[in-house]
């Protein structure tokens, strides 16, 4: 869905202003509707999208919420430029072997992740897009601290987590 949680936004909003610097570069990875870059468009030096449908750009009118969009597949892109890399409702849809490669390139490269997710969430395509699908439905808390021990739980409920790197911040409260 290009649609994200909504629950917890105005703290994960306080983290990010909290924790990641002003003169940041970020990137979000699959905008969908934009709502990062709602979020946070203007705190930051330079705040890029990067969308896998380029349906989205117009329907959402992501150019507007952002300095550069691009459309690429974050497999195949370098984002060792950028210091945040928001990961917001992408998971899901890679493959584990992907995700964990991902992460640890980020982890590599020294940059803050935030990663949002749904758990125990199947998904097939929508809005015409394959790319919605999920490919790790089974995602749970435990799943989550199994498959990505690099990351942990920011903020987060029984349907829904948030998950940052040390790299993020190592003073947030952070949920047991």
């Amino acid at each position: 869905m290009p649609y994200s949680y909504s629950k917890f936004k105005k703290e994960v909003h306080q983290s990010i202003v909290d924790n990641i610097s002003p003169l940041s570069h970020v990137l979000d990875v699959g905008a969908g509707s934009g709502c990062y870059g709602e979020m946070l468009f203007g705190h930051f030096k330079k705040m890029d999208a990067l969308e896998i449908f380029p349906n989205y750009v117009e329907m959402f009118q992501l150019k507007t919420k952002y300095n550069e969009v691009i459309i690429g597949d974050i497999t195949k892109f370098d984002f060792s430029l950028y210091d945040l890399i928001i990961m917001g409702d992408v998971l899901e849809h890679l493959s584990a072997e992907d995700a964990q490669n991902i992460i640890f390139q980020i982890q590599k490269n020294k940059q803050a992740v935030l990663v949002a997710v749904p758990y125990l969430y199947e998904q097939g395509a929508e809005f015409g897009n394959q790319h919605e699908t999920h490919l790790q439905p089974d995602l749970t808390p435990a799943v989550m601290a199994k498959r990505y021990p690099e990351l942990k739980l920011l903020y987060g409920d029984e349907n829904y987590g948030y998950y940052v790197n040390s790299i993020f911040c190592s003073s947030c409260h952070q949920q047991p």
